[in-house]
């Protein structure tokens, strides 16, 4: 298959029309025409629908249309950290990030590599730490941001790790909770404490991750949104876990205690790249900016 006629099929799929590919990429309606009848003779399989007005992907077209453009995307940042190591100053910088890390310290570490690449073209993608490294594996993230337990460490011969901070989980509770006044509490302390959780599942994974077993906390309240769970919490209506970074600032009607230290094992944040493969040079000042902006971050 020829990458131009992948671009031709692409690009036809996107604006639903011949007309409107030709003007996109400067091509005459015949010419778009011929490269997808030229990849429809190629793949032996009928990608459009020709309609009254434009064309619709057909059933085969619908399968083939990802890997097309997982094929342009990754030609795409070749190019891009080709003509970045060149020292062109452009580029394409791909990041993931777990979603509380995504509050503070990813975005502080991205405005800063983008003062000094102002034509770099960033994008950040937020997901749980299994996730972004198999993006990551699949060159499909240039760095990630994740967190890991202290008995399940990630992988050091696949991913170049560099440990950016140690965080703890915080106790959120009301300001005129019986424990507010406390500034280190034990689990055994809320035993009998409704809990307020972002969603059972990801909650569950995350207290499963960072708090012993036996742990079991009555879950009264589901919030999926940080400013729900916290104004559950100053409402009174239980207390929540809240990881360091995921606050910028504590809210007046709550207070935020630490949990003892035997109770709550540190969870450590690193920046992985994939072990071996050394990155352009946007990479490697990202990686710099990301250890800056964590030094400077209280969270543990």
């Amino acid at each position: 298959m020829q990458l131009e006629s992948l671009e031709v099929f692409r690009t036809v799929a996107r604006y639903g029309s011949i007309t409107g590919a030709a003007q996109a990429l400067g091509y005459t309606q015949s010419a778009v025409s011929r490269q997808v009848a030229a990849l429809e003779t190629q793949t032996g399989a009928q990608l459009f629908e020709r309609l009254a007005r434009g064309v619709a992907l057909t059933s085969e077209g619908e399968s083939l249309l990802p890997h097309v453009e997982a094929v342009l995307d990754r030609l795409a940042t070749a190019r891009a950290e080709l003509a970045a190591t060149r020292g062109l100053g452009g580029g394409r910088l791909r990041v993931g990030a777990f979603p509380t890390a995504v509050a503070a310290l990813v975005p502080r570490a991205l405005a800063a590599c983008r003062t000094e690449y102002p034509e770099l073209a960033l994008s950040l993608v937020e997901g749980r730490s299994p996730e972004l490294l198999d993006r990551l594996r699949m060159g499909d993230a240039d760095v990630v941001v994740v967190s890991a337990p202290p008995d399940r460490p990630i992988d050091a011969t696949r991913y170049e790790l560099r440990h950016l901070l140690d965080e703890r989980l915080l106790v959120a509770v009301p300001r005129g909770h019986r424990l507010a006044a406390r500034r280190t509490v034990r689990l055994a302390d809320l035993a009998d404490e409704p809990f307020v959780v972002g969603s059972v599942t990801a909650e569950e994974t995350l207290m499963r991750a960072s708090l012993p077993p036996g742990f079991n906390p009555r879950i009264d309240i589901v919030a999926a949104e940080w400013t729900g769970k916290l104004g559950c919490v100053a409402a009174g209506l239980g207390v929540a876990l809240v990881p360091a970074l995921a606050l910028r600032t504590t809210p007046p009607d709550i207070r935020l205690l630490r949990l003892h230290a035997a109770d709550a094992p540190v969870r450590r944040v690193f920046a992985a790249t994939l072990a071996g493969r050394p990155g352009p040079a946007p990479v490697s000042r990202l990686l710099d900016h990301l250890r800056d902006v964590a030094s400077r971050l209280e969270v543990s």
